[in-house]
């Protein structure tokens, strides 16, 4: 019940129009002093009358609701305070009634809601830094598709960059498929570290990480296949915690997808003039 609405309805004033209340009645102005209230100040100029005086006219003209328990004049406002009782019974009546169509909506019919959630990070284990996105991300998208909306879910992947050409690099310095498929994350994981490990040592790793990295980028068929089955790994692993929390995603598009994607962006910023040239790199 809105009872904003439903407290003007219940003032009959001549001469004053109840629609026009209902945007005057407020939330308690303080805690106390009612669950909400009419300040009676521009009503009071309406009825030439001071604002005490306006409330004491309301409230003489104020038909009885079981939902209000009782009311008082407090310095210009007339404080309601509602019958929690009733409302709590109003409220499980209508839960036990509509079951668990409790809140649904059609308020997004015809309407589309993109939400982007989890985004784990591509050859990493599923830590507790990606707990709160993933469990509020999966409620968002229960609420909204309650409510109507198509719901896109979306698990931006962190499956690109330079730490793939690092890793590329490590497994095959100091793995092999056997043992990732065996070792799993934890495996990749081992790897990864002991490649910064072994880079503080050896700088000239980097040019070499690097350079399988941009291998990636040009899509050559050996480092794809290493880096699709790092990522094949990865979701495999982490969606057995999906299955625990029963979340779901409709894209798993990452980083990675929009790799090919870029080149328009960057003729559309130089064609604009919006690229400036910084040590040897365009920015």
């Amino acid at each position: 019940m809105d009872f904003n609405i439903h407290i003007a309805d219940l003032i009959k004033i001549k001469n004053i129009d109840n629609s026009g209340l209902k945007t005057l009645i407020v939330p308690g102005i303080k805690e106390g002093q009612g669950d909400y209230c009419l300040p009676c100040f521009k009503l009071a100029k309406a009825l030439n009358l001071n604002p005490n005086e306006t409330a004491k006219a309301v409230l003489e003209n104020l038909k009885e609701s079981d939902y209000i328990l009782k009311t008082e004049i407090i310095g210009g406002y007339l404080n309601f305070y509602l019958n929690y009782s009733l409302i709590a019974n109003d409220i499980i009546r209508k839960i036990l009634d509509s079951g668990d169509d409790y809140g649904k909506s059609k308020e997004g019919n015809g309407k589309t809601i993109c939400i982007d959630f989890s985004s784990i990070n591509i050859a990493k284990p599923f830590h507790i830094g990606h707990l709160s996105t993933t469990v509020i991300g999966g409620a968002l998208y229960r609420i909204y598709r309650f409510l109507g909306y198509n719901v896109i879910g979306v698990n931006h992947l962190g499956d690109h960059g330079t730490q793939f050409g690092k890793l590329i690099l490590a497994y095959k310095k100091w793995s092999s498929k056997s043992l990732v498929e065996e070792g799993k994350i934890k495996e990749l994981l081992r790897i990864y570290v002991k490649y910064h490990q072994e880079a503080e040592k050896d700088p000239g790793l980097d040019i070499q990480a690097r350079a399988f990295f941009k291998k990636i980028e040009e899509n050559d068929p050996e480092c794809m296949e290493i880096f699709q089955f790092f990522k094949n790994i990865t979701l495999d692993d982490v969606k057995k915690v999906y299955e625990l929390l029963d979340i779901t995603f409709d894209s798993y598009d990452g980083e990675s997808f929009y790799s090919d994607k870029m080149q328009g962006i960057i003729d559309e910023l130089r064609d604009k003039n919006l690229l400036k040239l910084s040590d040897s790199a365009y920015i």
